[in-house]
């Protein structure tokens, strides 16, 4: 083939998602209904019972193209937050954010700064616009070295990312090291805080002041309707940040780039209180539960603030792999440093229970 590409597409990694129910099933001879998905951090209990009514309203006008500016969603959004609908960007996933990211402001010659075992995506972006990654060694808990990341910030960089709570280990960076990182990052640097998380949080650090007030313009927040909302099939993410920064990454988004179904599902999802409560607490059941099982097997494990919890498990490919083979999907650690290491996302009380059964039956525990 005589077509040239990129020469930076050569080495860009690969984001690989966890396996769908239905593969594994195929794949291990089993019935899809016999498989559990503890991979992906997805919500356990489902989407919102109201997401759901309010989607089976709209498929009649399918045949109409959504509305590009999602006006009542970005509203109702932005009453939530009590921010204004101008400092909202939308995007398929908060993936898509990110990559906004990459188009506005990466190029050969500029630097990203992450934390080691990062969200794995941060370094595709990276990757993917040429620039170079700078990837600040974590701390012996696996937390995010702020000291060191503004220590690695030079004049060529243009972003640093940090999620709070970090996928995928769960770990939070406090609030008084969040303060030290906002009066630190310079102005020049756009910091990106992926709050994909937060809303598992009970006491979470708000830093929506700061874009609502103007205080910190380099300042992007990223959240998601994958995680506690229950809506990961449908892609939506958004971000929040100030009038002039949603302003060229809006030049970057893609026409009708949120689907009529999503708009209906998120803005119904936003107002079902029940089911978010619903789902905080069966988090935290599921969160105590692992920590203690981990516990008292002797396994090590990193003390999360998100909805899954990271696991060494010694030989991670392999108990990977014999899960699965009795339904069981989790994510192995390998593609972020950590081949011994698993992450478990919480599932419902049974779902937990089977997977430790699992694991204890392949690793010889009592």
């Amino acid at each position: 083939m005589s077509l040239t590409f990129n020469p930076h597409l050569v080495t860009l990694p690969v984001y690989v998602p966890g396996k769908p129910i239905e593969v594994v099933a195929r794949e291990h001879g089993l019935v899809p209904s016999e498989v559990i998905k503890l991979a992906s951090n997805e919500n356990p209990l489902g989407p919102s019972p109201l997401a759901l009514a309010a989607m089976q309203d709209v498929l009649r006008h399918l045949h109409l193209y959504p509305d590009g500016s999602a006006w009542q969603f970005k509203r109702r959004l932005a009453e939530k937050l009590d921010v204004d609908p101008a400092n909202l960007i939308l995007g398929n996933g908060s993936n898509e954010i990110l990559e906004f990211v990459g188009h506005a402001f990466l190029q050969p010659g500029t630097e990203v700064v992450v934390s080691e075992h990062c969200f794995a995506v941060y370094p595709i972006v990276t990757a993917l616009f040429g620039a170079q990654l700078v990837q600040v060694p974590a701390r012996p808990d696996f937390g995010a070295d702020i000291a060191g990341m503004l220590r690695a910030i030079t004049p060529r960089t243009r972003v640093m990312f940090l999620a709070n709570p970090n996928n995928p280990t769960g770990t939070l960076t406090s609030r008084e090291e969040v303060s030290r990182l906002i009066a630190g990052v310079p102005s020049h640097v756009l910091l990106v805080m992926d709050e994909a998380y937060i809303e598992f949080l009970d006491d979470p650090t708000n830093l929506l002041a700061l874009v609502r007030n103007g205080v910190f313009p380099n300042l992007l927040l990223t959240r998601t309707f994958s995680k506690i909302f229950g809506l990961a099939g449908l892609r939506l993410g958004y971000g929040v940040a100030a009038p002039e920064v949603v302003a060229v990454l809006e030049k970057i988004r893609q026409p009708f780039n949120i689907n009529s179904i999503a708009q209906a599902g998120a803005l119904a999802a936003l107002d079902d209180a029940d089911h978010i409560a619903a789902t905080r607490a069966n988090n935290r059941l599921g969160l105590d539960y692992m920590h203690a099982a981990f516990t008292q097997l002797g396994l090590a494990h990193v003390h999360s603030h998100a909805n899954f919890v990271l696991v060494k498990v010694g030989q991670g490919a392999r108990v990977f792999a014999e899960l699965q083979q009795r339904g069981v999907i989790t994510r192995p650690m390998a593609a972020y440093g950590l081949g011994e290491w698993l992450r478990v996302s919480v599932g419902t009380p049974a779902e937990n229970v089977r997977c430790l059964a699992g694991l204890r039956e392949i690793l010889g525990l009592s």
